[in-house]
């Protein structure tokens, strides 16, 4: 494979990092060539890293332009990637004049790349933002930068992310502490901590609130001095402001740091206060000196970090806590060495540079080999009931994309949805709006897979007129030249003769198979008359989503002023129908609290619609109790429901997230699914009808749900059943 990267030239920092460390070690498992748009430092640095470099730089760009692009139809490249807005413009002229597949890695908020000149951001900014959107493909370094560009209508299915990494094997000999800090005009002690940032002086780096938060840690800790290393624009503003809060004696102006390595080894702390980032180098390199870390809530800080275990994590802007954290890691040197030691072993193992490499070439892989595929008839639709803030149909949807993603990480995925951007945000797939006929017809004649996907869709008892839709989904992609899977669904209840028919009709002969999560959909297709397509019972999709660790759980929790530790029951309630007796739930609830000691938790799936039950009954009850916003993450869902002694629901997905994190469950059943659901998973003695609850039979099924006789968890069991979904996607997919 041969790529070119293409370079502004004037790249310092942490880009010059990224770039220079990238390419030399793709240089070792591909053909690469590195095209630097300026004379210089980062040429010259390219060249003694051992990269194949050539130089295009004269007094006029638009001449540079003229011969990169000959240079590049000379070359004949797979792949040309892009770095920086210089770049970026010819990575659009190039794909223009030379048809390459092009690519560029997003290394930050483009718009506020250039936020402290306003000329430059109506030039050259504004000429990066059109260029932008010209792209085949875009790497962003963190999933914060991903959900950025998605969030500005950029294909998901076009975007990938790569983190930054950093050769940990290089060791840097330990600069004396004194003597460097005496050569900035600073005085040293024995126990002086020193707290230190390399970094451009500009607006987005937020350096005034590190100043504050050290001026603040300073009346605490007196034996602390800060090393801010970079030079820009707000250097006099910020002199001024370190000289207002007479702390002058303990800060010092490095300038432009040229050896970073030597500039952490003298550090104790690394600090990062920007109010936006990608994954920076700074952090990282400080870490492989042995700094202990505190950096704002930016990029991707929260995958490295794990706030108040091996680093700490402020808010951008929140001085107060910053403050906090410093006068913390000062006072505790203990704490200060375990946090760098375990951050150490965290990112030598996930931020490597051998690591990052080997990505970055999976990555042009697999570009080529999507290349090779767009002519052909690819990708899968997926239509549900998605987008209407619904937890279980959220988390179905997580399934069937992660399903497919397994089968096929290339494919193309697309769903119909109500809210395309949340969709889009949520789950990183491309994203048309659920009643858009035309758009979804045309993606039909494209793609090879449409899935109906999960829930009860096939049913008349809301209204026919969702049946129809569902129906002509169906009838329209088999039409169009796809293969139809029902994925993982309840059937039913389909109530009315003309529907049952043409149900019967259109799923005979537009369906090719159909997987099913529960024996009553099963019957109930084979009273229709349905027997054309292939049909296998297997659970529902959301079986195959695993819990996240019980940590995250308690985090949640205590984010939501829950102690993690306590006893608990959780009631999943809804409004059905004409039922009012919401009585029997806050007697029930009173009577776990009294005789198990086991607080009360509800947790609504549907929001806002769940929440006018759960507050008639949190309005009845007199013992303490919660309400707890359920998590946008069916996995943390799942493993908050872990956390519980015992589930009470109506909502089917909740019985089916408490199936899968192994928390005893009981229903009320409003619907047949959810009779179904218990008597599939043994549970039948636990479900009661919802016309015929009673506070007698609530207390009498949680006196023995706490009195271990509850059957053993139906989890396995489902999630081995559920396979069967990915099986049959899987054989579908394979035939075309």
């Amino acid at each position: 494979m041969k790529v070119v990267h293409i370079a502004g030239g004037g790249d310092r920092g942490g880009a010059k990092t990224h770039i220079i460390s990238r390419c030399s070690h793709l240089a070792k498992s591909c053909e690469l060539l590195l095209v630097s748009l300026r004379s210089g430092d980062f040429a010259e640095s390219a060249e003694k890293a051992g990269i194949n470099t050539k130089t295009i730089f004269s007094r006029w760009t638009a001449i540079d332009y003229i011969r990169l692009i000959k240079f590049i139809k000379k070359e004949k490249p797979d792949i040309v990637h892009c770095h920086g807005a210089k770049a970026n413009l010819a990575g659009v002229l190039i794909k223009l004049f030379c048809k390459c597949t092009t690519v560029t890695t997003v290394h930050s908020d483009y718009r506020l790349d250039y936020m402290h000149s306003r000329f430059k951001t109506c030039t050259i900014g504004l000429i990066n933002r059109v260029s932008l959107r010209y792209f085949d493909y875009y790497i962003t370094v963190s999933d914060l930068f991903k959900k950025m560009l998605i969030s500005r209508s950029f294909k998901p299915n076009n975007i990938m992310t790569i983190y930054n990494g950093l050769d940990f094997s290089k060791q840097t000999e330990k600069a004396d502490k004194k003597e460097y800090l005496n050569k900035y005009g600073l005085d040293y002690n024995d126990g002086d901590v020193v707290i230190g940032i390399p970094a451009r002086l500009n607006p987005v780096k937020d350096i005034p609130t590190l100043i504050t938060a050290f001026a603040k840690a300073k009346k605490e800790c007196p034996n602390i001095k800060l090393l801010i290393g970079g030079d820009g624009e707000e250097m006099p503003r910020l002199r001024q402001m370190v000289d207002n809060l007479g702390i002058k004696d303990s800060v010092a102006f490095l300038g432009w740091v040229a050896n970073v390595p030597e500039f952490f080894t003298v550090c104790d702390i690394d600090v990062l206060c920007s109010i936006s980032e990608s994954f920076p180098y700074s952090i990282l390199e400080g870490i492989r000196e042995g700094c202990a870390i505190i950096t704002s809530d930016v990029g991707g800080m929260r995958n490295l970090v794990d706030n108040g275990v091996n680093g700490y994590i402020f808010k951008p802007g929140d001085s107060d806590a910053f403050a906090d954290y410093i006068a913390d890691l000062v006072k505790n040197p203990d704490k200060r060495n375990t946090f760098a030691q375990l951050l150490y072993r965290k990112a030598s193992e996930l931020y490597s540079i051998d690591k990052m490499a080997k990505t970055q070439l999976e990555i042009y892989e697999s570009i080529s080999k999507m290349v090779k595929r767009r002519k052909k008839r690819d990708g899968v639709l997926i239509c549900g009931a998605y987008g209407r803030g619904n937890s279980g149909d959220e988390a179905i949807l997580k399934a069937i994309i992660s399903s497919v993603k397994e089968i096929d990480p290339l494919t193309s995925v697309t769903v119909m949805t109500r809210q395309p951007m949340p969709t889009s945000l949520d789950h990183g797939v491309n994203t048309i709006y659920t009643f858009n006929v035309l758009r979804f017809l045309s993606t039909m004649r494209r793609t090879s897979l449409f899935i109906n996907g999960g829930g009860n869709l096939i049913q008349d008892s809301t209204s026919s007129r969702s049946l129809f839709f569902y129906l002509y989904t169906i009838f329209a992609a088999k039409r169009r030249g796809c293969k139809v899977l029902m994925y993982g669904c309840g059937i039913g209840h389909v109530r009315k003769p003309f529907n049952r028919k043409l149900t019967k009709k259109v799923i005979d002969n537009y369906v090719d198979i159909i997987t099913l999560r529960d024996e009553i959909s099963k019957n109930d297709l084979t009273k229709m008359g349905v027997s054309k397509p292939e049909i296998s019972l297997t659970a529902d999709p959301a079986m195959s989503i695993r819990p996240y660790p019980v940590s995250d759980a308690e985090y949640y929790l205590r984010a939501n002023n829950i102690d993690p530790s306590g006893k608990y029951i959780c009631f999943s309630l809804r409004h059905w129908g004409d039922f009012t007796n919401y009585d029997a739930f806050a007697k029930s609830a009173q009577y776990a609290y009294d005789q198990y000691g086991a607080t009360p938790v509800f947790l609504p799936i549907e929001i806002p619609k769940d929440m006018a039950p759960t507050e008639n009954v949190c309005n009845i009850l007199k013992c303490p109790h919660h309400i707890l916003p359920p998590p946008k993450d069916a996995a943390l869902l799942i493993s908050v429901y872990g956390k519980m002694s015992a589930v009470c629901a109506i909502r089917l997905h909740a019985l089916v997230f408490a199936a899968a994190s192994g928390a005893p469950f009981m229903a009320a059943s409003y619907d047949i699914k959810v009779n179904g659901f218990m008597d599939y998973t043994g549970r039948s003695e636990y479900c009661s009808n919802l016309s015929d609850i009673s506070f007698d039979w609530l207390k009498n099924t949680i006196d023995k749900i706490f009195s271990d006789n509850s059957p053993e968890s139906p989890a396995e069991k489902l999630r081995t059943l559920e396979k069967g979904n990915i099986i049959a996607a899987q054989k579908l997919l394979t035939q075309n």
